[in-house]
């Protein structure tokens, strides 16, 4: 499983530098590799299944969908503040645009939109 995560993550950390945003908003690629990371983890955790990892970019929001088998909708579940796991949903709330999960004929995806970094304005 974790060999699979950090394939994911490396594979869109090399996608969001084609796009230039490495230099321009590293932080804001923080937040897709850590969003990738939680989404591919999940399918694996939760779902029991392989993931499927796909960016869309329209040039209005980079759309990171990790398709798994199960077509469970995630939860929030309650966690006592010393409590290990169950924050993902949180975290890819906090990090993330907008996020939506919705079930497809052979399990669900899991959708989360991050929108480009503003380009610098000439002076």
């Amino acid at each position: 499983m974790s060999s699979g995560v950090k394939a994911a993550r490396d594979w869109t950390r090399a996608h969001l530098a084609t796009l230039g945003w490495e230099r321009a908003a590293p932080d804001l690629v923080d937040s897709v590799v850590l969003t990738v990371s939680e989404l591919v983890t999940n399918a694996h955790v939760h779902a029991h299944s392989t993931a499927n990892l796909i960016l869309t970019w329209d040039e209005e929001c980079l759309h990171v969908t990790v398709h798994d088998a199960s077509p469970r909708l995630p939860e929030q579940r309650d966690r006592s503040d010393d409590a290990l796991g169950g924050r993902g949903l949180l975290l890819i709330d906090a990090l993330a645009d907008d996020w939506q999960a919705q079930r497809c004929p052979r399990g669900k995806d899991v959708t989360a939109c991050f929108q480009p970094p503003t380009a610098p304005r000439p002076e």
